[in-house]
């Protein structure tokens, strides 16, 4: 959906997303015990972006249903 349309714009977040998750991947790739303040930090930015990805994610696909919501996981 575009930003023209006055939906949600999700490429800046999932490229980011998907960069911290890179990000992530390779310190634990490098890193030894104990993980680092700094790392930690990341990690905390990287977990709050996902979420806020998610929501914006499920509030896009919610757009498509009849009732407006997100469905519950059958799982």
């Amino acid at each position: 959906m575009s930003e023209e349309a006055g939906g949600p714009v999700l490429g800046p977040t999932l490229a980011e997303w998907l960069k911290a998750r890179a990000e992530t991947e390779r310190h634990l790739d490098t890193a030894a015990p104990p993980v680092d303040a700094d790392w930690v930090q990341r990690l905390a930015d990287l977990l709050t972006t996902e979420r806020s990805w998610q929501d914006q994610y499920t509030d896009l696909i919610a757009l498509g249903r009849s009732d407006g919501r997100f469905p519950s996981s059958n799982r």
